[in-house]
């Protein structure tokens, strides 16, 4: 029997139960042994039988789903696959965001519906209310547009409020925008985002670790805010109540080490307290985008405003451009050296802050600088400008 393509075997596997991203791993390291190359190793693990399965320790779960008539690709699966801007991106993609990577539960798939290289842009997560204040809605707004604008890439979860907000703004700037999603790629939710849905997918990308067809379901969307805290250097909170999806979006954040912002508000808007929350366990107080850009340590994003969609232009002061590299990421990259080191040897030998070191290697491996090591360490990749 001829192999499935790589990206029905994936589907597959993104289907099937008990088989998280550690799990594959090992399975497909096993495979490589025998002899198996990684573009096959999928599609021979799906169709391997259940002789194989044992010997790779699948639970009875996943055997079971395997040799079933349900782990074939539907016909649903092959027809959302022959358009060219539908993709499935496996975590042994190079295309794959390293960032998520470092996340314990990170995905083992995501499809994207749009332009799958945006996986692998520098993203800033922006989330709050599904109903906001006026204000809030226009901040959200603001603030996306000027990141945009600077370079930044705007993800959200395509719901009504802020979200909704903070993609426009991006949108009304001409530039990157990603929505993640608590369903599969070819369902819309709320249905009254469609139309939005639709301009994502045409200049920016749709995202889900679910597979196609799945619905609505409750414990998708922490899922989701999960995903979009591992795909962002940080996460931007405007407008959250103290018991709300955007605070389960910043406490993923922290647990990643990565910078969390909040925009502050009136101490008489129950929509504040969050926020204000967020701030006393460390935030940064977020008034404008430079707030951001500054304790991102991203100078190279920090060029020049220019004008959206909307006709509109953001503040900003020149910097470098984005193929020039920064004076403290040089720095920091000379300390690096070629031996894998870890953030606390980088420290001590820059003199800079542990949140700025954490910051600036989170660039310099979106960049391809750096790569991420075992036991927490870096290691230098090729030549630095």
């Amino acid at each position: 029997m001829p192999l499935l393509p790589d990206r029905l075997a994936w589907m597959t596997l993104s289907r099937a139960p008990q088989l998280g991203i550690g799990r594959l791993g090992a399975v497909l390291e096993r495979l490589g042994q025998k002899g198996v190359p990684l573009d096959a190793a999928a599609p021979t693990l799906v169709q391997a039988g259940d002789a194989l399965w044992a010997e790779c320790e699948l639970p009875a779960a996943t055997r079971d789903y395997l040799a079933s008539s349900r782990s074939a690709p539907t016909a649903g699966e092959r027809r959302w696959l022959e358009a060219p801007h539908h993709h499935v991106v496996a975590f042994t993609d190079a295309g794959f965001p390293p960032l998520l990577l470092r996340q314990k539960d990170c995905p083992p798939v995501l499809y994207v519906d749009g332009r799958r290289e945006l996986l692998t842009a520098a993203q800033l997560a922006v989330v709050g209310s599904r109903n906001p204040t006026s204000g809030g809605r226009t901040t959200a707004y603001r603030l996306a547009h000027d990141l945009a604008v600077r370079g930044l890439a705007i993800t959200s979860g395509l719901a009504e409020g802020i979200d909704s907000a903070a993609h426009r703004g991006a949108l009304d700037a001409s530039a990157a925008t990603l929505a993640v999603l608590g369903t599969g790629v070819d369902r819309t939710y709320p249905a009254v985002n469609r139309g939005l849905s639709r301009a994502i997918a045409r200049h920016g990308a749709l995202i889900s670790q679910f597979s196609l067809e799945s619905r609505v379901c409750r414990s998708h969307f922490v899922r989701r805010n999960r995903l979009m805290a591992g795909l962002s250097l940080g996460t931007l909170v405007v407008e959250a109540a103290r018991s709300s999806g955007s605070m389960i979006t910043a406490g993923c954040t922290e647990e990643l080490g990565r910078q969390v912002f909040a925009v502050p508000g009136s101490i008489e808007n129950p929509l504040a307290h969050g926020c204000h929350e967020l701030i006393r366990r460390g935030a940064i107080l977020t008034e404008s985008a430079d707030d951001i850009l500054i304790k991102l340590r991203i100078p190279a994003f920090a060029g020049p405003p220019r004008a959206g969609l909307c006709g509109q232009a953001s503040g900003g002061t020149g910097a470098p451009t984005a193929t020039a590299m920064d004076k403290d990421h040089k720095i920091l990259l000379d300390a690096l050296g070629f031996d894998p080191t870890d953030l606390d040897a980088l420290v001590v030998r820059t003199g800079f802050k542990p949140e700025a070191v954490s910051s600036m290697m989170l660039i310099l491996e979106l960049e391809g600088h750096v790569q991420a090591a075992h036991g927490g360490r870096y290691s230098r990749v090729g030549r630095s400008c």
